[in-house]
């Protein structure tokens, strides 16, 4: 964004285009792009509203999973949603609808790069979506959350991408503890090693896997804890 307080009457319908909604109190939308480096007035940045964007964000999402995967375990609804609030994913949307041609920051903020800029985005994301709610109630966010986020959450692969990554958010939001790998044993010929490593996590049973690599065992262990506690589905073959 310009160093103007305000967006353009162009930037504004254009934004609010990609939204979705027209905004009754313009300066809603004007502060949900405002970062504290913009230095405004007390209260002129998006702070606030990226508390409790987070809250709306998550219920809304937390609604589609549960609508779309009737089946699915609480596990593996819970590994969907922290996939689909992360920094990530709503940086992700910050670039679709390229919000960061409107983003008012201070000179510090606009030489970061990599994931403190990322950062930045998805911050601005949760704010917007504050920003709708408090303009247009809970049914206006739903429908922009919906827009940008029902497409990703049913992807097919929307719930496996890493084991040892799944299983670490799983047990961090199920149990507050973090995963232990611990190699037991390294047998065969250098040129054929086979590792077998064993996986905690304190409160149930552990798992093992075996393979040709340290990693690969790891993520073997970290599958069958997966599937065994019902936040993946079992593999046909079993592994």
């Amino acid at each position: 964004m310009s160093k103007a307080q305000t967006l353009s009457a162009a930037d504004r319908a254009k934004l609010e285009s990609l939204i979705g909604h027209d905004f009754a109190e313009k300066a809603r939308l004007d502060r949900a792009l405002t970062h504290a480096s913009a230095r405004t007035e007390k209260g002129g940045n998006y702070e606030r509203l990226e508390f409790l964007g987070d809250r709306v964000l998550g219920l809304c999402i937390a609604e589609l999973l549960f609508r779309t995967f009737g089946t699915a375990g609480e596990g593996e609804l819970s590994v969907r949603l922290n996939q689909l609030v992360s920094a990530e994913t709503c940086a992700a949307v910050a670039d679709e609808l390229d919000l960061h041609l409107y983003i008012r920051t201070g000179a510090d903020v606009k030489k970061l790069t990599g994931k403190r800029m990322m950062n930045v985005r998805a911050d601005v994301v949760e704010s917007l979506i504050a920003a709708i709610y408090l303009d247009g109630g809970l049914e206006v966010a739903r429908r922009f959350i919906l827009r940008y986020w029902q497409g990703r959450a049913v992807r097919a692969d929307g719930a496996k991408r890493d084991a040892k990554t799944e299983l670490q958010e799983w047990s961090h939001a199920k149990f507050g503890v973090t995963p232990i790998y611990r190699v037991d044993e390294r047998s065969g010929p250098d040129h054929d090693p086979r590792f077998k490593v064993t996986v905690e996590v304190a409160g149930i049973k552990p798992e093992t896997g075996v393979e040709r690599s340290k990693r690969a065992a790891e993520q073997v262990a970290a599958t069958k804890m997966l599937e065994r506690e019902g936040i993946w589905q079992q593999s046909p073959a079993g592994n």
